[in-house]
């Protein structure tokens, strides 16, 4: 089974998205009708569709969806991390349309101001009751939150934690290093694993892969294939490439590996870390 880790749907005709207001590219409504022949022409079997917006509607209507589409087998939603009913939140989206399909949940990190934004103790809390719900935390961060997010993965080894698009790198010039260093430690807690997603619209270099090759091999070389998985971010890529060419970008990048490590980036860790069956 080949798993789509992390990929967005929108529809503007039904709730706006702010952030796509100078990103002409991604200014459009994108479905699961579009996206289908995508997966099939790719021979994708499952897929993870990821939250993109912080409001409470937006996870019962992907829910919703999973429950009618055989590609979305597993949601990563949203809820206030701060609201002291989380639990009841959680409860109610696992009792909705599609709610077995809740698989984890997520919080736009990176476009919080404060650095060290998941070691507030109401945030620490609400992705304890994340965990106690049973759920992956995903998490979403600039580069200057990643060693508070390495901090909370270490300070809360009970809770898996999925950390997204590589906890998007600086590319390019001094990046690597830092990145390195605390991906390293990230490394060394178990209760995480990392996807291979987003990278390809963090540098503008063609090929892509020749940029990337230093960060893949340091993701395989630390965390290993069976901490890794691949997402194509569609359609946030498409700032940068197309949907084949991410997955192309992907491929090339983990060909060296042998035919049971790259079933695990591109399938069985996915399966495992969001309880798909397969």
């Amino acid at each position: 089974m080949r798993i789509d880790a992390h990929h967005h749907l929108w529809d503007l005709e039904v709730r706006d998205q702010p952030w796509t207001r100078d990103l002409p590219a991604l200014r459009r409504s994108f479905t699961a009708a579009e996206l289908r022949p995508v997966l099939d022409r790719n021979a994708i079997d499952a897929t993870v569709v990821v939250q993109t917006i912080a409001v409470p509607e937006e996870t019962p209507e992907l829910l919703a969806l999973a429950a009618g589409d055989p590609h979305i087998r597993a949601v990563v939603g949203w809820t206030s991390l701060t609201d002291p009913g989380i639990a009841d939140r959680l409860a109610e989206l696992r009792e909705g349309p599609g709610g077995s399909a809740l698989a984890g949940i997520r919080h736009g990190i990176q476009d919080e101001a404060d650095p060290d934004w998941t070691a507030r103790p109401d945030v620490r809390r609400g992705i304890e009751a994340v965990a106690a719900a049973g759920l992956v935390y995903d998490l979403l961060v600039r580069p200057d939150q990643l060693p508070a997010a390495v901090r909370a993965v270490r300070e809360l080894p009970h809770v898996r934690f999925v950390l997204d698009h590589a906890g998007n790198p600086v590319v390019g010039g001094d990046g690597l290093a830092p990145w390195t260093s605390t991906l390293t430690e990230l490394a060394d807690c178990p209760n995480v694993a990392v996807k291979l997603s987003g990278l390809v619209t963090r540098t503008a270099q063609t090929p892509a892969h020749a940029a990337l090759r230093p960060y893949a091999d340091v993701l395989l070389a630390t965390l290993g294939p069976d901490r890794l998985m691949y997402g194509s971010d569609w359609p946030v890529c498409l700032l940068a490439a197309g949907y084949d060419e991410v997955l192309a970008v992907a491929e090339t990048l983990t060909e060296d590996l042998g035919a049971e490590e790259r079933e695990a980036v591109f399938g069985t860790t996915a399966a495992r870390w969001y309880g798909i069956p397969g």
